[in-house]
């Protein structure tokens, strides 16, 4: 057994904390506790995060993850505003003489409610928050920001945010703060989701029908998340209207998709299913069968993907809820020509089932299980020969969760969860149909992951605010275990009611790792354990920055980072990935760093009319550096990594033209990502008389080249037809709306010569050429709601 930990820093760390709890206990109460829940007014769905605050007495909370709220105020008449980011306003006007319960009930935007409060108290919030490092996004938000081919993509919409960037033109996946994208926690009603892609990386695997919000954490991780190095991604999923039936859909470019949410009993149980679906192979089969007799004619493989979701919410009593939730997805491509017949499939499968118990309202307990799965798999058949290679990842996990909130001053979250892995690595099958051939090769792993922690969000004093916690997580695998503590801790000190700064440190493990077998966007990635070779990943972050409030509608925040990254992963060079039954001789391990400066300057909408009031979104600016060292790699130079991106921009605007009409914009920009290419090439003759020369690159340093900088601006336009059976609107989207060539990926082709009058034609030399993926792309979806 092997122990990361430093005794005395432990002994101190539980000390602190129970002091915290001691003190909490003693402390006198000369004040009554407000509590309730905060709802969506229209479809009952509890809002996580909506802000409850009391402007005379500067006393404020969120909500948690099922809308409830818990604060403090003196025996007094107080008026309480609640917000949420997309929604109105609610003002209540209290007179507390005991503790008291109160539920809202918040309308979207566009109610006749007092929009200045709104957004001037979203942006407050955001100032005053212990909590650094995190961006919280909306479906109502995501769904006014254009898009590839009008599918509203909440991942892509998180690359517009500061120390966030894509792996390419496209592609959904996530680069945070230097980190690879294995580092990145997602999670759905808690259960983790290992390849949240499609289209191979072009759209995520989140239907944004089924999605309340999400929350991207970038540093500064609250002590109940673990297990990756680099970013939490926590998405909410909706709950059924508990009132009456509804629905609503959308008819794209390349999708259709609809939710139908069904009231099974009135106010106590509800259900929403949500389903979307492309239609490339509906096309495609019909052209290939008009095309079958051309002998000229390749046929055009058959694509599409799928993604259903389910969650059935029970309100068994006031004080218990019950939730069961559900998602699977998957893609499917397959070429058949002949004797050739290829097949490539890929998705996941998510469930969560939760219990929550409210024994009072300081005191709130959840219990939860949830299971994962993740598979790929490519089937072959050529001939008389069958060959099949798959991978995947299986997970049944468990998780308690106390929420306590014995003063005003203090809210302590702790927990244990455990989960069990199985994986599936590198299996591969070959056979004949006269059996003449049978060979098999793999492995299996399982492993457990556990985490025990207390996390404490406290009130020090009037213009200090700590958030301090410590995990315990740890590694059991065979006759291998290994563990660790990770400590997190934020502070935030108001220097005014305009100014705030804050810092953060955290500590992360990683005990589950991706190991990458291709540069390309394909889903054959294979997620590894780690055992008595393969250590456990281990990040150490810090980060401190300054917001301030400029006016009534802007919010500018400047954060400074350094991350250090241990153990990290690699192959060798040459490695032997497939048909091999030791992968552990295969790798190569090093360590990594990068820090940066990420500046984001936001703006709400404001009470006028005029154009700069109607207004509202934010402008990012990214300056960072990433390294690795590897001791086998680059001759056990440093090197950047291929995400490596010095300079990222990115601008978002929306305006609101009034009750109909919406448009919007955004522009990005970045630095071209990090690449190695040959700086020479070497022209040596085959010793086989009539063979041809052979012409052999030569290489130096790792990514030392980088591609052409990306740069691409979207618009979009809404306009609601407001129909007499619900709502509809008809969105236009412009992707890449001045059809800039991005790179792809680069490659060489060979420049010759014909030399005069001897028809011979010589090789004179090579030249970088780039493939683009897209130009210009229009489209129109239809979307309605009842």
């Amino acid at each position: 057994m092997i122990c990361y930990s430093n005794c005395f820093m432990t002994r101190r760390l539980l000390t602190f904390l129970g002091f915290i709890l001691l003190f909490s206990l003693a402390s006198a109460q000369s004040t009554f506790t407000l509590s309730g829940k905060v709802r969506d007014a229209e479809t009952g769905d509890p809002l996580a995060g909506a802000g409850v605050y009391a402007p005379g007495k500067k006393v404020g909370a969120y909500t948690d993850e099922k809308g409830n709220y818990s604060i403090q105020l003196p025996a007094d008449t107080v008026t309480v505003v609640f917000t949420f980011t997309g929604y109105g306003t609610v003002k209540e006007v209290v007179t507390l003489t005991k503790n008291s319960n109160l539920d809202v009930k918040i309308n979207e935007t566009g109610s006749t409610m007092d929009d200045v409060v709104i957004e001037a108290n979203s942006l407050e919030e955001k100032l005053n928050s212990t909590q650094m490092s995190a961006n919280n996004l909306t479906i109502v938000e995501a769904k006014k920001i254009p898009a590839l081919f009008g599918e509203v993509d909440i991942i892509k919409t998180l690359q517009l945010k500061p120390g966030v960037q894509s792996g390419g033109e496209g592609l959904s996946g996530l680069y945070v703060r230097g980190g690879g994208p294995d580092q990145n926690l997602f999670l759905v009603d808690n259960a983790p989701v290992y390849n949240p892609s499609h289209l191979f990386g072009l759209f995520s695997t989140f239907n944004g029908d089924a999605v309340k919000d999400v929350t991207l954490y970038k540093g500064g991780y609250p002590a109940q998340f673990g297990g990756k190095l680099s970013s939490v991604i926590d998405i909410g999923l909706r709950e059924g209207n508990m009132k009456k039936f509804s629905g609503s859909g959308g008819i794209g470019l390349i999708s259709s998709r609809l939710s139908l949410e069904l009231p099974i009993i009135r106010d106590k149980v509800s259900l929403i299913v949500a389903g979307r679906r492309t239609y490339f192979d509906v096309f495609t089969r019909q052209l290939n069968i008009i095309k079958k007799d051309n002998p000229n004619y390749n046929p055009i493989p058959d694509y599409y993907f799928y993604d259903f979701n389910a969650k059935l919410t029970i309100k068994a009593s006031p004080r218990d809820q019950i939730n069961a939730s559900f998602y699977g997805g998957r893609d499917k491509f397959r070429f058949n020509a002949g004797d050739f017949d290829f097949k490539l499939g890929w998705g996941n499968l998510a469930g969560v089932v939760d219990w929550s118990h409210a024994f009072n309202s300081k005191l709130l307990l959840k219990v939860m299980g949830t299971f994962s799965d993740y598979d790929y798999a490519f089937d072959n058949v050529f001939s008389q020969f069958k060959f099949k290679l798959s991978s995947g990842i299986q997970d049944f996990a468990g998780q308690t969760q106390l929420l306590w909130k014995p003063t005003d001053r203090h809210n302590i979250k702790s927990g244990i969860a455990y989960t069990h892995h199985a994986f599936a690595v590198g299996r591969f099958n070959a056979s004949s149909e006269d059996n003449s051939v049978n060979f098999e090769s793999g492995q299996n792993f399982t492993g457990n992951e556990l985490g025990a922690y207390i996390n404490d969000e406290f009130v020090a004093g009037k213009k200090l605010s700590i958030n301090g916690g410590l995990r315990l997580s740890g590694w059991v695998g065979g006759d291998t275990s290994y563990f660790g503590l990770e400590p997190r801790a934020s502070a935030k000190y108001s220097i005014s009611d305009k100014v705030s700064i804050k810092a953060a440190y955290a500590r992360m493990f990683q005990y589950v790792h991706m190991v990458s077998t291709s540069g390309a966007s394909l889903p054959t990635d294979m997620w590894y354990p780690s055992g008595k070779v393969v250590r456990p990943q281990r990040s150490d972050q810090v980060a401190g920055g300054v917001s301030m409030l400029l006016g009534k509608q802007f919010l500018l925040s400047d954060e400074v980072y350094y991350k250090w990254m241990n153990r990290q992963v690699d192959f060798r060079d040459g490695a032997q990935i497939f048909f091999n039954d030791d992968l552990d001789g295969e790798f190569v391990f090093g360590k990594g760093w990068g820090y940066g400066n990420e500046i984001y300057l936001e703006k709400k909408r404001g009470p006028g009319k005029g154009l700069l009031d109607r207004l509202s979104g934010w402008v990012g600016y990214t300056l960072a550096w990433n390294w690795r060292q590897f001791a086998e790699i680059n001759d056990g130079n440093k090197f950047h990594p291929r995400f490596d991106r010095r300079n990222d921009i990115t601008v978002v605007l929306i305006e609101d033209l009034g009750k109909r009409l919406s448009v919007s914009a955004t522009w990005v920009y970045g630095t071209g990502n990090a690449v190695t290419l040959p700086i020479a090439w070497m022209v040596s003759s085959d010793p086989v008389p009539g063979n041809d020369i052979n012409i052999i690159p030569i290489y130096t340093e790792r990514n030392s080249f980088r591609m052409p900088n990306y740069h691409r601006m979207d618009v979009g336009m809404v306009y609601n037809i407001l129909p007499k059976w619900g709502e509809s609107d008809i969105t236009l989207s412009v992707y890449n709306a001045y059809s800039r060539r991005n790179a792809y990926f680069l490659y060489f082709d060979t420049e010759t010569e014909t030399l005069p009058g001897t028809g011979i034609t010589t090789l004179t030399g090579f030249k970088v050429k780039q493939v683009s993926l897209f130009p210009i792309i229009p489209s129109l979806t239809w979307n309605f709601k009842f």
